[in-house]
């Protein structure tokens, strides 16, 4: 019988820490139904007492997610957990995650204390954390540079304090595969009551080798391992969950382990997380990239025509792509787009079909016919958008010349319709031009992409910014055949966020004053 390796996902805070602009609560929720979807076991899903927003997050999401353990981050200090167990009690059963720093330059230059005071803080915070809790994970922040006797001492006092999964971090990426594998069989070997707890590892990138040390620990012992989906991350990123789950699965027979993930959901799960987050995966990453799977050589070619094993390990399939089909148009009813999302592995309660298909028609009206990659694109645009958008474009008519180009537009605004024009030097300036006089929200621009959806001239166009309002970020995307239309929706994305915003904060304002 082969070792489950527990897989523990911090996509959505570790993760999240990398991103140009923080996502919404529900963004946020939709990752964590993928997760749960893919077989994630551990869910990290915020630090609570970071900012209100993480709290609601972690608290939206343990209250909804059921078959993932639902964990959130906090320091090794009292206010940190209690707040962390405050927004996980609506859990059936929940992980507190607390940590404090262990290497000599962290403990003597960031902490500015004795290695003795660390470890009773450290034993501290895990006593605490067992008072809410059974399922306390501990980790020594920087383990890669923790001199080993120490490493020992503070690993053992934390399991005697009751922690069950003890994290064993490569915090600034600086180990080698065979060194941090040794670090890991020396703990199993001088520690006596490590068999007290599971031995988990959370490795950076920083020199390319998250996923490799993240292995060597596996093969030394260590039964759960950290990172995300597509190494998101701080500075070069984390541990890419989906090469670790497909290395265990195609070694099997070699490594003796598996994991609890279900392959088929990687390619989707990615494609989710890279669009939500606005993080483009390049074309030749591991598994999930563009070119993973495809064969340019004559030489590779003639192999995978004779027998694809010669030059694949493993299929497409395996992480759930699948062939694209063709034969959607117009004339096709609700049920050949649920047949087709059925097909893609997409269940009912991932999309809402009325949505989906009314944004299906005006596309197949458009270009004629329709893609499944075109529908994947429009299911995600739509569960970026909520039904109550305040501000909704409602025409959009553009005159462009060498010189400068006129647009002219009607906003839904709430219960009103309003009309404006403007020139800019370009479209999509005179466009933002119309939106900021009807909707009086001056925003600065931070970053504007526009990328191809599906291929050739009649592919949807693809917008993403990042913009800044009053020192927050904020990150929209907009899908359309027309550009200038796809740069108008995400600007609008970001206004309905702010309007958002400021409605959630004037009601708390509010309360509080009736409640004063």
């Amino acid at each position: 019988m082969k070792d489950q390796v527990i897989i523990f996902d911090t996509t959505l805070r570790d993760g999240e820490q990398a991103l140009s602009a923080s996502l919404t609560v529900k963004e946020k929720l939709q990752i964590a139904y993928a997760l749960e979807r893919l077989g994630v076991d551990v869910i990290e899903a915020g630090f609570p007492i970071s900012s209100p927003g993480d709290f609601e997050s972690v608290q939206t999401i343990a209250k909804h997610i059921k078959n993932s353990r639902v964990c959130a981050l906090s320091r090794a200090v009292a206010k940190d957990i209690d707040v962390a167990a405050e927004s996980l009690k609506v859990a059936e059963a929940f992980r507190i995650h607390t940590f404090i720093s262990t290497s000599t330059i962290h403990v003597q230059d960031k902490l500015r204390r004795s290695y003795d005071d660390v470890i009773e803080m450290a034993i501290a915070a895990v006593k605490r954390a067992r008072n809410y809790t059974d399922d306390v994970e501990f980790s020594c922040e920087d383990a890669g540079r923790t001199p080993i006797d120490n490493l020992c001492r503070m690993v053992e006092a934390a399991i005697n304090a009751g922690a069950r999964t003890i994290n064993i971090p490569d915090t600034v990426g600086y180990t080698l595969p065979n060194e941090f594998g040794g670090i890991v069989a020396q703990l199993f070997n001088r520690v006596p009551n490590i068999d007290k707890a599971i031995i988990s590892v959370h490795c950076h990138d920083d020199l390319g080798m998250s996923v490799a040390n993240s292995m060597a620990a596996v093969q030394a012992g260590a039964r759960q391992v950290e990172g995300t989906i597509n190494g998101l991350g701080e500075r070069a990123g984390n541990c890419s969950l989906e090469e670790i789950a497909m290395i265990i699965k195609t070694r099997s027979d070699f490594l003796g382990v598996e994991t609890n993930i279900k392959h088929n959901e990687i390619h989707r799960t990615s494609k989710m997380v890279s669009q939500l987050c606005n993080m483009p995966i390049q074309a030749n990453k591991a598994i999930v990239g563009a070119n993973a799977f495809s064969h340019s050589s004559g030489i590779h070619q003639d192999g995978m025509i004779k027998n694809k094993n010669t030059y694949e390990i493993m299929t497409p399939e395996s992480i759930g792509l699948k062939n694209q089909a063709l034969n959607l148009t117009s004339r096709s009813g609700r049920a050949a787009v649920k047949n087709h999302m059925d097909t893609l592995g997409y269940i009912d309660g991932d999309y809402n079909l009325d949505t989906l298909y009314a944004d299906f028609l005006k596309l197949a009206d458009r270009k004629g016919q329709v893609f499944d990659y075109d529908l994947e694109a429009l299911m995600y645009f739509a569960n970026l958008r909520d039904e109550d958008d305040f501000f909704k474009l409602n025409y959009l008519s553009v005159q462009s010349g060498s010189i400068m180009a006129t647009t002219s537009i009607k906003l839904q605004c709430g219960d009103e319709e309003k009309c404006e024009a403007a020139v800019g030097n370009g479209p999509v300036d005179a466009l933002y031009q119309c939106i900021y006089r009807l909707t009086g929200y001056e925003i600065a621009l931070d970053k504007f992409d526009l990328t191809a959806k599906g291929e050739g001239e009649d592919g949807l166009g693809q917008a993403d910014i990042i913009a800044n309002y009053k020192g927050r970020k904020y990150h929209g995307t907009g899908l359309a055949t027309d550009i200038v239309e796809a740069s108008g929706q995400a600007l609008l994305h970001v206004i309905n966020s702010i309007y958002r915003a400021e409605q959630i904060a004037e009601i708390k304002q509010k309360s509080k004053m009736e409640t004063v």
